[in-house]
């Protein structure tokens, strides 16, 4: 059986990850504890600025579920992209958690769904080392007033 490395599954996938968000405040966007990166929560920053801003859910002036979903999937590679920067590769990574909070309306109660923009590119570039626990937490509001905000914890090869 051939195993094919993290970097070319994201060529393969066209995926390139952007470079690690800049912190907002007084923290590091990720950290090596033993075995385990664990993110900062990451912001659905693109080229530095958030390219949606607001409460989600399903009325008019929201952040639609599609949309916030599409968000949660570039926290996640905002995520990826600051454990890279402290484990030097992501080849033998493996997802162990996954928290994602969503800023949401109060009736709305769709963040599962909106976590799954995370939770399926993490499967798609990792495979089953990409199976994860997860928690999806609808909040008041979040940094910014970003809709999204997704923390992982990854698992580094022995």
């Amino acid at each position: 059986m051939t195993v094919v490395s993290v970097e070319a599954r994201l060529a393969e996938l066209g995926i390139t990850l952007p470079g690690v968000a800049a912190p907002v405040a007084a923290y590091q966007p990720a950290v090596r504890s033993g075995a385990h990166v664990y993110t900062a929560g990451q912001l659905p920053f693109v080229d530095g600025a958030l390219p949606v801003t607001g409460k989600v859910g399903d009325g008019e002036g929201l952040v639609d579920p599609a949309t916030a979903a599409d968000l949660a999937r570039t926290c996640a590679l905002n995520a990826l992209a600051a454990v890279r920067s402290v484990a030097g590769t992501l080849d033998g990574v493996r997802i162990v958690k996954v928290t994602g909070f969503v800023a949401s309306d109060p009736s709305f109660t769709g963040q599962p769904a909106v976590l799954n923009g995370a939770s399926t590119v993490l499967g798609e570039i990792f495979g089953d080392a990409g199976t994860h626990a997860r928690s999806a937490v609808g909040v008041a509001v979040l940094p910014l007033d970003s809709p999204v905000e997704v923390e992982i914890i990854a698992e580094l090869p022995a």
